[in-house]
């Protein structure tokens, strides 16, 4: 067993071929004895990658991510495994599954698409942040608790508000201990933190996580800072939206979304 007793400059170190266990960085939000859900995103990319360069299939490129959060994920060791569902010399669908302890927790589907030359035809895409040089720093650990929310540099484009906030994130953590990562696998790292950016009510009296997270993207994000344009709905049944426009330092890069299940904090009692 691993030792995730002391700081390391990772979020996970790799135990197995295709285990790893997560250091006190990975901590989540809603609970310390979680991994936060961000830079497990991450990683799942990264581990899609890294099978299919094995296959020499390099080829494609992802389009879109879906990951359905099936239960919570411990902060314990954990296995991923990576199939291809539908192979294709243009189009490509696979599948990633996290499984802790015997236990799915994470199901992650993934379309890969043929790069083409569209240049000619591109456009429609939102207007660019501001960069986050100009910016000032935003302790959302004011916000949140947990390991992986005090690794960010969090800069707020403007005063975050219930609800609607836009901001930068960055991290000098690695994904992984001793091993590169691309610019998507750190991009996707960050991306799940947008449903912590724009809370509508206080997390200590109310529960709002997310169920899923679906990213689409329209062009591949390059490595550096990750830009979050995000609104957060509640719905009046328990139902909660997370809409956030993807960006990088060149421009918006796509959408992701999160659906969340709202309700209140339960009482603690006398």
């Amino acid at each position: 067993m691993t030792n995730t007793a002391e700081p390391q400059l990772s979020y996970f170190q790799r135990v197995g071929a295709h285990s790893f266990a997560p250091t006190v960085h990975a901590r989540g939000a809603w609970a310390v004895d979680e991994q936060h859900f961000s830079p497990l995103g991450g990683l799942i990319v990264h581990e899609i990658e890294r099978a299919r360069a094995r296959e020499r299939r390099a080829d494609l490129m992802i389009s879109r991510i879906g990951f359905d959060i099936l239960g919570r994920n411990t902060f314990e060791e954990f296995d991923i495994h990576v199939e291809t569902v539908r192979p294709g010399r243009t189009i490509e669908l696979v599948e990633a599954t996290v499984t802790i302890a015997g236990r799915p927790t994470v199901s992650a589907r993934v379309w890969l698409t043929t790069a083409q030359d569209t240049g000619i035809v591109a456009g429609g895409e939102p207007d660019p942040l501001p960069a986050p040089e100009s910016l000032s720093p935003w302790p959302l650990t004011s916000v949140w608790p947990g390991g992986y929310v005090a690794s960010l540099d969090t800069r707020p484009v403007g005063i975050p508000q219930p609800g609607r906030t836009t901001a930068w994130l960055s991290t000098p953590v690695d994904l992984v201990e001793g091993e590169r990562t691309s610019a998507l696998a750190a991009y996707v790292a960050l991306v799940d933190t947008a449903n912590g950016i724009a809370v509508r009510q206080e997390p200590t009296k109310w529960m709002f996580p997310n169920l899923d997270l679906t990213i689409h993207l329209y062009r591949q994000p390059e490595a550096g800072w990750t830009g979050l344009d995000t609104t957060v709905t509640f719905g009046h049944t328990g139902q909660g939206i997370t809409s956030t426009v993807l960006h990088d330092l060149r421009g918006p890069v796509g959408y992701a979304q999160q659906i969340l299940t709202v309700r209140p904090q339960p009482d603690p009692g006398p």
